[in-house]
């Protein structure tokens, strides 16, 4: 690497993430201390001015707690992260997805599927990708994002999240990784739409392949941490391509493939870091909060054709 304090916080954050995922011991750093952008020389994190270059560095952005914020007298907690946030609106959607399960099972003296899982006519009514996409219900493209199957399904997608969003979001920044997330599950599912245009699909799998695939273009560009970065990521996608290999399963290799594609590409335009300009800081915020209006409309326009269905 040309200049290793550049990325030695970054770095340091992602190999700490990476070593708790495959049970080694995390490395402590000093968080006392920030780089200046001009100089790259370590500082104080409160400094407004670089003392070995003069440069005006401005006010340090706010670093994640470690302990999350809460609200209504410490009983409700508060994402710190992007990551949890997508997280627990995943674990929300799921909530209501079963509650509905339940009630529609409830109503027809008949039994809810085993394992926390969802009926299909639930997950078709909330926004499961298929056919009607065709019909011009392109929101579910976003829906099915985040929606699941049943526990196992779940389960499985949050503990790949746990284990892969932190390295994303910390190599990258918050707001990026929103965008990343929601660009390649959209993209997954367009794919899926080409390979089963009236298939029925589910699930944050082509996102969470899309957060894989931007790791691995990015971690050409991290040295030596990289190959190492980058080998443990490759065994991930040969785990999941055997795993979409079991008919038992169901797998929508074709969403896999799509956001795998799609992280990849976003990996090698993608710059790492936070935005070093405020106009690239202001376009990155911006694009997150499209990126939340997208997610919050498509799950309006899905409650709105539940309460008006089409005649």
């Amino acid at each position: 690497m040309p200049d290793s304090r550049r990325w030695w916080f970054k770095l340091q954050r992602v190999r700490n993430n990476l070593r708790r995922t495959f049970g080694a011991k995390e490395e402590k750093y000093n968080n006392a201390l920030r780089m200046c952008p001009a100089c790259r020389g370590l500082i104080d994190r409160k400094a407004s001015t670089c003392p070995l270059c003069g440069t005006r560095v401005g006010g340090a952005r706010s670093r994640p707690s470690s302990v999350p914020g809460r609200v209504m007298g410490g009983v409700i907690p508060v994402p710190s992260t992007a990551n949890s946030a997508i997280i627990i609106f995943i674990i929300l959607i799921y909530g209501i997805s079963w509650a509905l399960t339940q009630r529609a099972a409830s109503a027809s003296l008949g039994s809810a599927p085993a394992l926390g899982g969802i009926s299909l006519t639930v997950l078709r009514e909330l926004g499961a990708k298929g056919p009607l996409i065709l019909a011009g219900q392109y929101w579910r493209l976003v829906t099915a994002v985040f929606l699941h199957a049943g526990l196992i399904h779940i389960g499985f997608n949050l503990w790949c999240l746990f284990d892969i969003g932190p390295m994303v979001e910390s190599l990258f920044s918050g707001s990026k990784y929103i965008v990343i997330f929601l660009v390649t599950g959209v993209f997954g599912y367009v794919v899926s739409m080409f390979w089963s245009p009236f298939g029925m699909s589910i699930g944050a799998s082509g996102a969470i392949m899309g957060l894989i695939g931007v790791m691995i273009s990015a971690s050409y560009r991290l040295g030596s941490m990289g190959r190492e970065l980058r080998r443990q990521l490759w065994r991930w996608v040969i785990y999941i391509a055997i795993f979409g290999l079991i008919p038992i399963f169901s797998v929508d290799n074709a969403a896999h493939l799509g956001g795998f594609i799609s992280g990849l590409a976003l990996g090698y335009l993608i710059q790492e870091g936070e935005p070093k300009t405020r106009g690239s800081e202001n376009l990155w915020n911006t694009l997150a909060v499209v990126s939340v209006v997208i997610i919050a409309g498509s799950f309006a326009l899905m409650a709105l054709q539940l309460v008006h269905p089409p005649a």
